[in-house]
């Protein structure tokens, strides 16, 4: 029982599953975040204001907190770096505003060749994914070798 613990844990911390496993729960977290915004801000501006405004709002209530939920999570479990949280967080969302500029093109050129939303959507999140890994590692967590660890 000792070595499957430890074996589970030795592949818990690879950095790509990790990176899966944090991604997983900042997902549903994020989705949650999105409900919970919807009913408690998007649906009274709905009413307020107009079904695009809240939508708006919602939306961006839910990339924030999903934002800085998965920047701490992956900075600390995932990529395990310190220092330089500034310069790494305004990385860290410039990758995902880069995926959300990908998104904001592939999904409509799918569609507009055929492929149903939802599948084409999830061919874009395995694509997201992987660019999004190779994105936080070489460029939003990116360390010299000799400064490691070293805060700024």
């Amino acid at each position: 029982m000792k070595n499957l613990i430890a074996r589970v844990l030795r592949i818990a911390r690879d950095p790509r599953v990790s990176f899966l496993l944090v991604g997983g729960f900042n997902t549903a977290l994020g989705f949650a975040t999105f409900v919970a915004a919807d009913a408690l801000v998007g649906r009274p501006l709905d009413a307020a204001v107009n079904e695009t405004f809240g939508s708006l709002v919602t939306l961006a209530i839910s990339h924030v907190i999903g934002v800085i939920v998965a920047y701490l999570l992956y900075r600390r479990f995932v990529f395990r770096v310190t220092g330089r949280f500034w310069r790494d967080l305004a990385r860290f969302e410039s990758v995902y505003l880069v995926q959300l500029a990908f998104n904001s093109i592939a999904l409509p050129l799918a569609v507009g060749l055929g492929v149903p939303r939802i599948p084409a959507q999830l061919a874009i999140v395995i694509v997201s994914a992987v660019g999004s890994y190779l994105g936080h590692k070489f460029f939003s967590f990116r360390r010299p070798a000799e400064a490691v660890g070293d805060p700024e």
